[in-house]
């Protein structure tokens, strides 16, 4: 129980360490970079946004105000500790918003501004979601939506409400340029989130149909040190039972394998397809 209950301690410190780091991370990407230029990526940051240039209010004021209501609900509903790290969040993230703030813009180019913030801000945001925490806004409302109404899909909403929000900003600002670019950032931040949680090296997946198989990994497994699988399949047409190769490697091997299979079996079948991550002896480890 006392091992089970440190290890509970270290799990929420590194989740809480994880939170801290992606709200400042968050905080530099919209600080000095969409803030300046009337950009955002939708939630309560664009709400921000509008009341930071209209009413003068900073803009980590703002959005810790709006998150209050929502915390008070969702500490009832999802649980203390992710509340807990999700409060933390959302306060490392107003506070670092208005500290950054008071430094200068890095550029005035909206188009530089939507790429380097979008990226910065899903980067941030990917540590936080692999934190189990939010920063609150938008994300933290679908969750406590989805508790009343299990069936709406989270993905789905989160883009209604940032396509209301920033609809509103082109609306104030009274230019269609800031919706394009923002649009940008939002597209960008949501393939910073995927690589972040997916990582960026492609592996190819093999599949080769052939009568000589074993020969086949056999050699893939001495030559190129890649393991194979084999899987029992029936060809519809022939109706002949077939033991299907299934070979995950890395770009640098498919010709290689290729020219084996080939080699071995000229008539060989041949599919090569990406996989988006490999997890495993040989290659990425978790």
């Amino acid at each position: 129980m006392i091992v089970e209950e440190k290890q509970k301690i270290w799990k929420f410190t590194q989740d809480a360490l994880g939170t801290i780091l992606g709200a400042i991370i968050m905080a530099v990407g919209t600080s000095l970079f969409l803030l300046p230029n009337q950009l955002s990526t939708g939630g309560f940051s664009g709400i921000a946004t509008i009341t930071y240039y209209f009413l003068h209010i900073p803009m980590g004021t703002t959005i810790l105000t709006l998150n209050i209501p929502l915390f008070i609900v969702a500490i009832y509903k999802l649980g203390k500790s992710f509340c807990a790290k999700s409060i933390l969040g959302t306060i490392s993230f107003s506070l670092a918003i208005d500290l950054f703030d008071k430094f200068p813009s890095l550029t005035d180019d909206r188009l530089l501004a939507c790429i380097y913030g979008g990226i910065i801000i899903g980067l941030g945001t990917a540590i936080i979601l692999r934190s189990n925490s939010s920063t609150g806004g938008s994300d933290l409302l679908s969750f406590i939506v989805r508790i009343y109404k299990p069936n709406i899909r989270m993905s789905n909403m989160i883009t209604i409400i940032d396509t209301i929000i920033v609809t509103l900003n082109m609306i104030f600002f009274r230019e269609f340029e800031i919706g394009l670019y923002s649009a940008i950032a939002i597209y960008l931040m949501g393939k910073m989130i995927d690589i972040v949680f997916e990582g960026i090296y492609f592996t190819k997946l093999l599949i080769i149909v052939s009568n000589r198989n074993e020969e086949i990994a056999k050699e893939v497994g001495e030559r190129i040190r890649r393991g194979a699988t084999g899987l029992f399949g029936k060809g519809m047409y022939t109706q002949e039972n077939k033991l299907i190769l299934m070979c995950a490697a890395s770009r640098g091997d498919i010709a290689r394998i290729k020219l084996i299979a080939r080699k071995i079996d000229p008539s060989s079948f041949i599919i090569i397809a990406n996989a988006r991550e490999v997890v495993g002896q040989g290659f990425k480890r978790e």
